[in-house]
């Protein structure tokens, strides 16, 4: 079975939340997490990991995160939980995660204003909801091939093993999954910050 998890941000995190969610990362994220500037960034991984851990324990009945090991791609998985496979996302307000028996690769945009360059690839008539829709299906797509997204100008095919799927999470956000074909049902469980800590 397939899940997704959408947790929508809408409060930051206290100082003492912060800590604790940090305590729960892999150690080579925590890492990573120290060196980012943006406090908002620090927070949307920290709750890509929480909704990671509520996903694991509601499919699964695991109470932690098993250790996570990055492909050289760059695409996170649990060594010694191979038959799970796992993807995040987040931007700015919001975080997704996935969990299936197949690989799997997920994405998730806020919709927001295109800076100038992106108005140029722009084809006329084409709306920011119709721009952000397609970069999540070539995310999710190129994150299930560990590839992760291609230039603009090269189009990130969906290879015929999988499917892609666009999912409603909350108003203002374009999501999407990408998925190896033949995977049973698809769940979505959408939360808020306010509702897990």
């Amino acid at each position: 079975m397939t899940g997704v998890w959408a947790l929508l941000l809408d409060r930051p995190l206290s100082a003492q939340e912060a800590a604790e969610l940090t305590a729960l990362l892999p150690p080579e994220r925590r890492e990573r997490l120290h060196r980012m500037r943006l406090p908002e960034k620090r927070q949307e991984v920290l709750c890509a990991y929480l909704i990671l851990r509520r996903a694991l324990r509601e499919q699964y009945r695991w109470q932690e995160i098993p250790p996570v090991v990055c492909e050289d791609g760059g695409k996170p998985f649990f060594p010694d939980e191979p038959q799970v496979q796992f993807n995040l996302s987040h931007t700015a307000g919001a975080v997704l995660a996935a969990l299936s028996d197949r690989p799997v690769g997920v994405d998730i945009e806020r919709i927001r204003p295109l800076s100038p360059l992106a108005r140029r690839r722009l084809a006329e008539g084409t709306s920011q909801e119709a721009f952000f829709a397609d970069w999540v299906r070539r995310e999710a797509v190129g994150k299930w091939m560990g590839a992760g997204v291609r230039p603009h100008g090269q189009e990130t095919v969906c290879p015929p093993d999988c499917r892609f799927f666009p999912l409603e999470t909350f108003a203002g956000y374009a999501a999407g999954i990408c998925v190896g074909a033949g995977a049973e049902t698809l769940e979505i469980h959408r939360h808020h910050l306010t509702e897990l800590l």
